[in-house]
C-alpha cells in the first residue's frame, strides 16, 4: 500500500540514545543531520530496542528523524510520522516537510520514525539487478522466494505490535508526554495499534488513507473494482475523453481478455534507458499496473489514453508506467522483507479461499497479488498473528479518505471510525491514496492538531477540481 513518492535515503553518522531520556529538551536530543528530501538541518538518533520483545536479548536499532519546532515556544505535544507501504520508512517522507507538515512545524517538533527493518532501521532489503526487468513472472516469483528466505526466521519479531512498542521506546527516550500520530495508508494501521497499546500517551491521531482492522491488504479486487468503475464513468461524463475513447471500458475488456489468452511480446526502446528492450505483457502485469495507476486521482486520468494505444498494440506508454515501479521492490523505498512479514502474518493468514475467490470475482485486479502471495509467505514462514477484536480508542481522530481510492476508499474509515469515540471523518471528492498535501490540507492539520475535541471545517477540500484527462500524445488537455 504506497501513499507517496520518496526519495533515496543515505546513512549519516548517529547517536544511539539510551532507554532514558537525557536533561536536553527533546528538539535537541542526536546530532545535527542532513538527509535527502529536506534542505534543513535535522536531529538524527538511534534509539535501542530489543528485536523480540517477549524475549529480550537481542537489540536492533530504530531510527529517528526530529525535525524541531520554529519557534522556541514550542508545544510539548510533538506529532509522530508513520509512513505507509507496509515496508516505507518514515525518513522517506521528509519530502512532506517543507509543505504538508510545516505549519505544524511552526509548533511542535515533527518525528519521523524508520519502522523496523525500514530504511535506516535495518531494511530488509535485496539487491536489485538489471536482468530482473525481463524476467517472467514465474522468474521473478522465484528471486522473490529467494530474497524473503534469506532474511530468516527473524521475520517474526518484524510485526506491527512490536512496531508500536518501538513507538513508545522512542517517546520515553527522546523524553516527549503525549504525542500525536499522522499515519498514512498501512500507517493509519499502526497508528491504531499504538494508540490501542497506549491509550494514555496519544494525544491525537490523524489517519490518511484510512486502513480498516479487519482489512486484509492483498484483497483489493473490490475498492480496485469500484475505482476503476469511477473512472469509466468520469470518462463517460467528460466530453474530450469520451470523445477520443468511446469505447474505453470495452477495449479494457478485450485485453484483460486477450492478455488472459495469451501474453503480448512487446519490443521497444526501453523508456528509461533507450536500449532495446523485449519483454512479455502478461495479464498479471496489466492488471497491477491499472491497479497501482489508480492510486493517483492525476495518474489515473492517463490511463485511457494508455489502455486505447495498448489496446491499438502502442504498448510503449503503458511499459513506461509500468518500469516506473518495477516488478521487482527492492532497492526501493519499500522494503521486501518488512512488507512480507506484516503482510504474511497479519493478513495473508486470514485469507481463507473462499475470501479471495469472492474478491477475485469481484475484478482481477488484485486476484494476481493473491496468487503470488502463496510462494513468498511460504518462504517467509512467519506464524499467523492471532486476530483479535478491536478495542475502542477514546483519543479525537481525524480521519481522510479520498472518494476514487483504490485500496483505503472511505468505506473503510467508516470501518475504523466504528472503533472510535471521537472520530471526524473527511471525505475528499477528486481525490485519492493521501489528502493531507491537497490544496488546504496542510492548513486542517495545523487546525485540528491545535483543538483536536473541536469539529473541523473542511469545505475547503471540496475545492479541489478534478484533473483532466490525457487524450493524446500530448498530455492532458487544458
Amino acid at each position: 500500500m504506497k501513499f507517496s513518492a520518496c526519495l533515496a535515503v543515505v546513512l549519516f553518522p548517529l547517536l544511539v540514545l539510551p532507554a532514558v531520556a537525557g536533561a536536553a529538551p527533546p528538539s535537541q536530543a542526536g546530532r545535527t543531520c542532513h538527509l535527502p528530501g529536506s534542505e534543513d538541518p535535522l536531529r538524527c538518533l538511534k534509539v535501542k530496542v530489543p528485536l523480540d520483545y517477549a524475549a529480550p536479548g537481542r537489540t536492533i536499532d530504530i531510527h529517528v528523524t526530529l525535525a524541531p519546532a520554529f519557534r522556541e515556544s514550542a508545544r510539548p505535544d510533538p506529532l509522530f510520522i508513520l509512513a505507509g507501504g507496509p515496508g516505507q520508512a518514515g525518513s522517506d517522507l521528509l519530502p512532506f516537510l517543507d509543505h504538508v507538515f510545516r505549519r505544524v512545524r511552526a509548533t511542535r517538533d515533527i518525528v519521523f520514525i524508520d519502522q523496523r527493518g525500514t530504511g535506516l532501521s535495518g531494511k530488509l532489503d535485496c539487491a536489485s539487478k538489471p536482468e530482473h526487468e525481463v524476467m517472467t513472472d514465474d522468474q521473478l516469483d522465484i528471486v522473490a522466494a529467494q530474497c524473503i528466505g534469506s532474511f530468516g526466521k527473524d521475520l517474526a519479531a518484524y510485526s506491527t505490535a512490536n512496531a508500536a512498542r518501538d513507538i513508545e521506546m522512542v517517546r520515553k527516550a527522546v523524553g516527549y508526554g503525549k504525542i500525536n500520530l499522522w499515519g498514512g495508508s498501512y500507517g493509519t494501521r499502526l497508528g491504531q495499534e499504538y494508540a490501542r497499546a497506549f491509550p494514555a500517551q496519544v494525544r491525537s491521531l490523524v489517519l490518511d488513507g484510512v486502513a480498516a482492522p479487519d482489512q486484509i491488504i492483498p484483497a483489493g479486487g473490490v475498492d480496485g473494482k469500484a475505482a476503476l468503475e469511477g473512472l469509466f464513468s468520469a470518462c463517460a461524463r467528460d466530453s474530450a475523453c469520451s470523445k477520443a475513447f468511446p469505447s474505453l471500458r470495452t477495449e479494457y475488456d478485450a485485453l484483460v481478455a486477450r492478455l488472459g489468452t495469451a501474453p503480448a511480446d512487446v519490443s521497444l526502446a526501453n523508456p528509461r534507458t533507450t536500449l532495446p528492450l523485449r519483454e512479455q505483457m502478461t495479464r498479471a502485469r496489466f492488471l497491477s499496473t491499472v491497479h497501482s495507476v489508480l492510486y493517483s486521482p492525476m495518474d489515473s486520468r492517463r490511463l485511457p489514453y494508455m489502455i486505447h494505444s495498448a489496446y491499438q498494440g502502442r504498448w510503449e506508454p503503458f511499459v513506461a508506467r509500468r518500469n516506473a515501479n518495477g516488478d521487482f521492490a527492492t532497492d526501493g523505498p519499500i522494503s521486501p522483507g518488512l512488507y512480507m512479514a506484516v503482510v504474511c502474518a497479519e493478513d495473508y493468514a486470514r485469507l481463507t479461499p473462499q475470501m479471495a475467490a469472492e474478491d477475485a470475482r469481484a475484478s482481477l485486479l488484485a486476484a494476481a497479488i493473491v496468487k503470488r502471495m502463496e510462494g513468498t509467505c511460504k518462504a517467509a514462514g512467519v506464524p499467523p498473528v492471532p486476530w483479535r477484536a478491536p478495542s475502542r480508542i477514546d483519543a479525537p481522530v481525524l480521519m481522510l479518505s479520498g472518494a476514487l481510492d483504490p485500496v483505503t476508499p472511505p468505506r473503510r474509515a467508516d470501518a475504523a471510525g466504528k472503533h472510535m469515540a471521537r472520530a471526524q471523518h473527511v471525505v475528499v471528492t477528486h481525490a485519492g491514496h493521501g489528502i493531507s498535501q491537497l490544496g488546504c490540507g496542510p492548513r486542517l492539520l495545523r487546525t485540528f492538531l491545535d483543538n483536536p475535541a473541536q469539529k473541523l471545517d473542511a469545505k475547503c477540500l471540496s475545492e479541489i477540481p478534478a484533473p483532466t484527462f490525457q487524450v493524446g500524445s500530448a498530455g492532458p488537455h487544458p
